[in-house]
Order: C-alpha cells, then sequence, then structure tokens
C-alpha cells in the first residue's frame, strides 16, 4: 500500500499533509499520523488512531508528527507500534521521506529555515487553491501552545509568495488562499519589512489574472493600514474575514493576554462592513476560559449578540500542559461544554439572518462539485442544476438550505 497520511488539527496541517504525501510517495506500507496539540480532545485522538492502526495493522510502519510531537517526542515515541517521529521542520523536508530511512529527527525550531511556499489544491475538485506565506507565532497567549509547536514567525519572501500565486493560476484555480499560523504578522521578519496589507496589494497587481484571493484567519490587533485599503478598493479579495477572537470580555481577554479589546474588534468589525457592505465575518471564540465567571461569559455573549457574528468556530477551553492558562482556576468541563452549546446557538441564529438576507440577490458561485460550491461570502450554494467544476458561475439564491443556500441559473 502507498503512504497513507491522517491529520488532525487546522488547514496548515492539511497543506503539510499534502506536502509529506508528495514526498513520500516511494514508501509503501506507511502510515504519518501529523498531530495537532491546539486541544487535550485533538491529542486524545490523535493517540486513539495510532492504537487502532498497531492492532489493525501491526506490519506497517508509524510515523508520527506535527506539533504535539514537536512539544513532547518522547511521549509519542513510546506509543506501541511507532517506529519514528519527526518535528514540524523536519516532516516538511523530502530527504526524512526516503525509502528505508528510519532514525526520528525534531529539531528545534528557532533554528528552522523559512518555510517555502507550495501550492496544495483542495480535495474538492481543482476549485480551491492554498498558498502558506507565513510560519510560527511570536506571540504568547496564555492558553496556546502553538509557538512551542510551531516557532516564531517566519514569512515567505513576496517574490515567492507571487510565483507561487502566478503557477496555481496558469494551473486553472480560480481562487487562492493565503494562510499561515499567524497571517497578520506576515512580513515583520523580513528586510525591509513587509505588511501583509502591501503584499495582498502587490499581488493582485503583479497576477491580475487571479479571480479571487481569499484570507485564513487573522488577529484584530494586527490589521494595517495598506489591509483596509486593499479591502475597501479591491473586488477580488473576497468580502469574507474570519477574526481570532476568542472572547468578547475585556477581563478575559487581558487574562488570555490577546493584544486587542472587545471595543477595538468591534472598530474593526464596523470597518469592514463600512467598507464593503455585507461582508461576511467569522469569529473564534473560547467557552469557559479559568476564571470566567457568569458574568463574564455574558458580556461574551452580549458582544456576539450586537456584533451580529454569523460564521462562529467556538471551543470548549482545553488546557494544555505548560501554558499559563492551564495553572488557573478552571471552569468546570460541563459548564464549558454548556456555555459552547449557548454560543453555537447564538452563531447559528446569526447565520440564519445573514443567509436570509442573501436571498433573492446574485451568487459568484464557484464550483467545487458539479452540486455544490462556495460563492464570494465563502456561503455554501448547492444547485440541482450541474455546475462547471472549478469555475465560477453567477446564481440566483432562491432559499435557505442544510449549510446554506440553494441556487438557480439566471
Amino acid at each position: 500500500m502507498p503512504v497513507e497520511v491522517i491529520t488532525f488539527g487546522c488547514r496548515l496541517n492539511a497543506f503539510e499533509s499534502a506536502l509529506i504525501r508528495r514526498h513520500g510517495a516511494a514508501l509503501t506500507d506507511t502510515v504519518v499520523i501529523n498531530t495537532c496539540t491546539v486541544t487535550a480532545e485533538a491529542e486524545r485522538q490523535a493517540r486513539q488512531a495510532i492504537r487502532r492502526l498497531h492492532r489493525e495493522r501491526p506490519g506497517a510502519t508509524l510515523v508520527v508528527t506535527g506539533c504535539a510531537v514537536q512539544r513532547d517526542p518522547e511521549s509519542w515515541a513510546r506509543l506501541p507500534g511507532v517506529r519514528r517521529v519527526l518535528g514540524n521542520a523536519e516532516k516538511l523536508e523530502a530527504q526524512f521521506w526516503a525509502p528505508g530511512r528510519l532514525e526520528s529527527a525534531v529539531g528545534p525550531l528557532d533554528e528552522a529555515p523559512l518555510p517555502a511556499a507550495r501550492p496544495l489544491a483542495e480535495h474538492l475538485g481543482r476549485a480551491r487553491a492554498i498558498l502558506q506565506i507565513q510560519q510560527g507565532c511570536n506571540h504568547s497567549c496564555t492558553f496556546c501552545a502553538i509557538p512551542a509547536g510551531r516557532g516564531p514567525s517566519r514569512s515567505v519572501p513576496p517574490g515567492e509568495v507571487i510565483a507561487q500565486a502566478r503557477a496555481m493560476v496558469m494551473e486553472g484555480f480560480q481562487e487562492i488562499v493565503l494562510t499561515g499560523v499567524d497571517l497578520t504578522s506576515y512580513g515583520s521578519d523580513l528586510t525591509p519589512p513587509l505588511p501583509l496589507g502591501a503584499l495582498l496589494a502587490r499581488l493582485l497587481r503583479d497576477v491580475p489574472e487571479l479571480p479571487r484571493l481569499r484570507l485564513s484567519s487573522l488577529d484584530p490587533a494586527e490589521l494595517d493600514e495598506p489591509f483596509w485599503e486593499v479591502l475597501a478598493t479591491e473586488p477580488r479579495l473576497m468580502p469574507h474575514l474570519h477574526l481570532s477572537l476568542q472572547s468578547g470580555s475585556a477581563l478575559i481577554l487581558k487574562r488570555m493576554k490577546r493584544r486587542h479589546s472587545p471595543e477595538q474588534a468591534a472598530r474593526v468589525i464596523a470597518r469592514a462592513r463600512a467598507l464593503r457592505p455585507g461582508i461576511a465575518i467569522g469569529a473564534d471564540l473560547i467557552a469557559g476560559f479559568p476564571t470566567e465567571t457568569e458574568t463574564l461569559f455574558t458580556e461574551t455573549m452580549t458582544f456576539v449578540e450586537e456584533m451580529d457574528i454569523p460564521f462562529l468556530h467556538v471551543f470548549p477551553f482545553s488546557p494544555r500542559p505548560g501554558t499559563p492558562a492551564a495553572r488557573m482556576p478552571q471552569v468546570p468541563p460541563a459548564l464549558r461544554r454548556e456555555r459552547a452549546r449557548l454560543l453555537r446557538a447564538c452563531g447559528e441564529a446569526a447565520r440564519a439572518r445573514f443567509l436570509e438576507g442573501k436571498l433573492g440577490t446574485v451568487r459568484e458561485v464557484l464550483a467545487e462539485t458539479e452540486r455544490r460550491g462556495r460563492d464570494q461570502h465563502f456561503i455554501v450554494v448547492e444547485s440541482e442544476t450541474p455546475l462547471p467544476v472549478g469555475r465560477i458561475t453567477p446564481l440566483l439564491a432562491v432559499a435557505r438550505g442544510e449549510e446554506g443556500v440553494h441556487g438557480e441559473p439566471l
């Protein structure tokens, strides 16, 4: 059997898993488990998968890599059936996937080379490509283990970003998603520094044939003025912002060591809506952060309701060993889950209102399959009429769907 890669965690891990498949194409009867360390649940699922593979495929070579391994390689190496562990820098290098190579390697990330920007097509057809432009994080949020797993922030030089984007367009991709661990810190380590907004302007100028550019999660504390100018003036930058918000309580944000306040986040959302009316706003939220009282949780609920955020990603707090938040007074797990449920319900109501507001409007749908695609706001649009996969087709939104809306040809 060819190499198999099982991925846990973020879109960036999925990007890197595709690269691992490419590097390990010559391997046989090998399973790679690409781990995540963001939550305890993600690590539990990865360990469970390893134990299951050891039982069901005792002859297979199990290789474990990813952020959880980077933080604690010894504990992963001790799991039954694991032949080798690789760090986050090593997993991206072809030399470590040569047939017959069996040694483990987990080096310090502060000595890792700059990441290479490499194209990756999403698994749904040939519609959308992902381009990694940044790696690592320099911040120290009290709940987060990512800096230990990914290392400091490093940016891909703009010339390489643009060259890769041009190559993707030549391959036929209609949309590129720029991604990174801390995307808004892009360019701070370059000489001279280049803010994210300036990169966006240059990319769209130098690749005029690119129809759509989209961004992954953004830190509301780091959005620069060039970014706002591009958002206001460039229709090819999709009207869809996903913010790393985490809380709507000022005190909880301080205890998280985030660099924005609720008032600053509200101004970011208001400015985005003023510049691009109808823009889709999403946000990450942590429910049940340590010391979160009922009053502080209500502050987050009120913020989400007042901001009317339609696309929420809500996570119950998960203490990560070694982080300051793991040593703070904890909210009981059942209460964390209940608060997460309430926040999700609030987001679902906002999403219903947002989708209702799109009915009767034209959706520019990038088809991922013959019956389904995503519009400019990243809304799922389903069609009874077959769509040309990988092409952008205008459809009229006529009704609510299970996930988004139903569209009909004009």
